[in-house]
């Protein structure tokens, strides 16, 4: 094992509630210079926020070891879909969108994208309605997911997110989404290339059965599964196998090194 990738919301924290520990588990990482990315799907907040957020709970980091589906969407974009941006996303999102030509809010034609994120109780008839319009025009444009999570855990108790959203527009229009985040293979990828490392080099530590242990191994990435965040312990009975479950994220540096190869990690 030579990189670590963490979930976000419900491993490193809870709401606006630290996971005990999990400062000095990200700290023993950074302490032993191992490469490590913070992934999340958290797409109601741009990066900087997310990185304030980790400092207030001792975990300090910078914005490049934070990889979310914006980012991940946004190069695919220039890429493969250079038209006008019709964005389904919080208005703090949408700045990691800025450097796109952006569709205006109103219009229901003329998209060359259609990008979903978690836009919570701003969801309505008017605003889903918009986006089956815009996905029903003639060449249909992209359906950009950000990310496929079911549901989250928020301070008032679970939540939707982005996935109902866009599986309700994929079944009216037949369209077909691009998911850029957890738990699509081309997320993770672009993790690892972040990384330099390969998937038998590297572990994912999520709280998601399938946004970060299924999508993790799937990518052939070995996933350690904690009972914090959405933890359920019904999550045990699916057919889903976590290659190891811990309490929590505080337990990750002496589990990576009981099974270290043995290059003498000391705490």
């Amino acid at each position: 094992m030579q990189a670590a990738l963490f979930d976000m919301d419900g491993v490193l924290y809870e709401g606006d509630r630290a996971v005990p520990g999990a400062a000095n588990a990200v700290g023993w990482f950074q302490a032993h210079s191992i490469p490590h990315l913070f992934l999340t799907n958290t797409t109601s907040r741009p990066r900087s926020d997310l990185v304030e957020k980790l400092a207030r709970f001792g975990v300090t980091t910078a914005l490049d070891s934070i990889l979310t589906p914006p980012v991940a969407a946004r190069s695919w974009l220039r890429r493969h879909a250079p038209g006008p941006v019709a964005l389904f996303v919080p208005t703090a999102t949408a700045a990691e969108f800025d450097e796109l030509p952006r569709l205006p809010e109103n219009a229901t034609r003329g998209a060359g994208s259609v990008v979903l994120g978690d836009l919570g109780e701003s969801w309505d008839f008017h605003t889903l309605n918009r986006a089956f319009r815009l996905l029903m025009n003639d060449p249909r444009p992209p359906l950009v997911a950000l990310g496929m999570t079911r549901y989250w855990r928020a301070k008032d108790g679970l939540r939707l997110d982005v996935a109902p959203f866009a599986t309700a527009l994929e079944h009216a229009t037949g369209a077909r989404a691009v998911v850029l985040g957890k738990p699509a293979a081309p997320f993770y990828e672009a993790a690892l290339a972040a990384l330099k490392c390969s998937a038998e080099e590297t572990v994912m530590i999520g709280d998601d059965i399938v946004g970060d242990v299924e999508g993790a191994q799937r990518a052939g990435i070995c996933a350690v599964l904690v009972r914090t965040g959405k933890y359920r312990p019904s999550d045990l009975e699916s057919e889903i196998h976590p290659d190891a479950v811990l309490d929590s994220v505080a337990d990750f540096p002496a589990w990576w090194q009981e099974r270290h190869d043995g290059r003498g990690i000391e705490t």
